[in-house]
């Protein structure tokens, strides 16, 4: 049985070359499951708008939100380090709002840590949420809350820029980071400059570590699947087909039978 993972266990696993499994999780038995099957972080992430909420952006979801699906996550999980994960506008405006709205994850969610997005524009924020004692995650390269300033989801190609981001967001006092969207000789280079985890999606296998959006991964999401996707289930097939039956008993008299009656 896998013990409680902490940010000491995340350091030890990058010295050894050991490989981080990380997942995102949005309500209970989803997240007891992913806990279960040995994932060592789960990421609250705000990616629930688009495979929860159907909306088309991350950028709609609320603070208040992601304070609801990560208390629920964390009363199913036993071993796994939860990350909440800022949304859009809860930590831009400025450090005392950022600092305030972190804390919310810990002391309200169950959290032990949080995820932003954003190299060296958000450092000093960064550099402040921890100093109060709240462990930041950093996230750089496509960040999906910058999609209108970016044109889109776009692969990032810019390796003196993205180097820069990530050297600053260790300085300031980031955990660990997540790549994104980024050419995996340049997540390459980045991982070995880092005295931190790296956690790739989209940016390659030379990551310390990957992670994926559930939804995607069992084949619960039918919109647009990036190129970085593997899905491992299709969960929606098996989903859809026991509905059908269900609707199809129903309407010809066979559901509920005796064997289901009081």
């Amino acid at each position: 049985m896998q013990s409680q993972v902490t940010i000491k266990t995340l350091y030890r696993m990058k010295e050894k070359g050991e490989k981080i499994v990380a997942l995102t999780a949005y309500d209970f038995p989803f997240a007891r499951m992913v806990d279960e099957s040995g994932v060592h972080l789960i990421l609250v992430g705000d990616s629930l708008g688009m495979v929860v909420q159907g909306e088309l952006s991350t950028l709609p979801v609320t603070m208040d939100e992601m304070v609801y699906h990560t208390r629920i996550v964390s009363k199913a999980v036993r071993n796994a380090m939860i990350i909440g994960d800022m949304p859009f506008m809860s930590y831009q405006p400025g450090k005392e709002h950022a600092i305030a709205n972190a804390g919310r994850f810990l002391k309200e969610a169950g959290a032990a840590a949080v995820k932003l997005e954003g190299g060296a524009a958000v450092s000093e924020i960064i550099k402040a949420i921890s100093e109060v004692g709240i462990p930041v995650m950093a996230h750089i390269g496509l960040t999906p809350q910058s999609v209108h300033q970016m044109g889109g989801y776009k692969v990032q190609h810019d390796e003196e820029r993205l180097m820069s981001d990530a050297l600053e967001i260790e300085a300031a006092g980031a955990f660990s980071v997540v790549l994104e969207g980024i050419p995996s000789e340049i997540s390459e280079k980045i991982t070995k400059a880092l005295t931190i985890p790296t956690i790739g999606i989209g940016a390659g296998p030379h990551c310390d570590g990957q992670i994926l959006v559930l939804h995607d991964l069992l084949g619960l999401n039918e919109r647009h699947i990036p190129k970085f996707v593997k899905q491992y289930a299709r969960i929606v097939d098996e989903a859809k087909n026991g509905i059908k039956q269900y609707v199809e008993e129903v309407q010809a008299g066979k559901f509920p039978g005796k064997e289901h009656s009081y």
